[in-house]
């Protein structure tokens, strides 16, 4: 398809949306090196750990590394999708997401490499849920994209990727590493990077609130698509939580599945309630409680 003019040479970058806001910031704040943080005192503490506490980190680990990969994987055809609707701002901002999601991959492969000295084949971490979702979820939502760039579709791949993947297993599992590791202060680089992650991802789930209130305000009639994405998707993230807990008479560090599994339900009903409120919102609302909750 032919360019027939360009935003910058006719009306200019909006800087006032939010996806401009948070490309200000992935500029700032996302330009980090997985190689510069220091492992020395994480392979100290790795062999001091129980059997049962490396197997803990490494389920954790494996989860995250793959779903690292997967979104990096997955994610080119959300971008082209907005790309191809002209929405420079949100695509600019979009394009951080690729590099940022392949360095989280490189972060947790290099520990896995240099600290748990981890091996290759993970595979039997992975469980039926965890499956369900990063094995067929993830790939089939995203890659429909690229045949069926509709508002029901980016709103089937933005829920999948923003809302569940990253705003509910993501932050579980990172309250999961916190929880063993903080209290215990071991792992400092570990740690440290998935201080940065968080960091980054927050700016990922903060622009698909943003992305799927906008179809909504512009599309209404999605909602119910938007809520059974959600709910279909919920029982596989919490079953995953699930599975996780399922391999331990004694769970290491002292996790307890309920408060994981409460945590999780709290991020998925944050997360939804603020979808609610964009049903009958304007653009301008949707924009002014994004810089609201930016600036939270």
């Amino acid at each position: 398809m032919s360019h027939t003019a360009f935003a910058t040479t006719t009306r200019g970058l909006n800087r006032d949306l939010p996806p401009m806001r948070l490309y200000e910031k992935a500029k700032k704040l996302g330009i980090w090196n997985p190689s510069d943080i220091d492992l020395t005192k994480d392979k100290q503490d790795w062999a001091g750990f129980t059997d049962e506490e490396k197997d803990l980190c490494l389920l954790l680990l494996s989860m995250f590394v793959a779903g690292e990969e997967a979104v990096t994987l997955d994610l080119l055809p959300l971008i082209q999708a907005i790309a191809q609707e002209g929405r420079i701002e949100e695509e600019m901002y979009l394009t951080t997401f690729l590099f940022e999601e392949a360095k989280h991959t490189d972060f947790f492969r290099r520990f896995m490499d240099e600290v748990a000295e981890a091996g290759v084949d993970l595979t039997r971490f992975h469980g039926d849920n965890y499956r369900q979702l990063f094995y067929e979820s993830l790939p089939d939502a995203l890659n429909a994209l690229r045949s069926d760039p509709s508002p029901a579709s980016q709103i089937r791949a933005s829920v999948t990727y923003n809302m569940i993947v990253e705003g509910v297993l993501a932050e579980t599992g990172y309250q999961a590493f916190f929880t063993m590791l903080e209290r215990n202060d071991l792992l400092p680089g570990l740690r440290k990077g998935i201080g940065l992650l968080k960091q980054d991802e927050s700016r990922h789930i903060a622009y698909g609130v943003y992305l799927l209130s906008r179809l909504i305000a512009e599309h209404p009639q999605e909602w119910d698509n938007l809520q059974m994405q959600m709910n279909t998707l919920l029982p596989s993230a919490i079953g995953v939580i699930g599975d996780a807990f399922a391999r331990y008479e004694v769970t290491p560090f002292g996790l307890k599945e309920e408060d994981f599994v409460n945590y999780a339900m709290g991020q998925f009903t944050k997360r939804y309630e603020r979808l609610e409120k964009a049903r009958g919102a304007s653009l301008d609302e949707i924009n002014k409680v994004a810089k609201e909750n930016e600036d939270a």
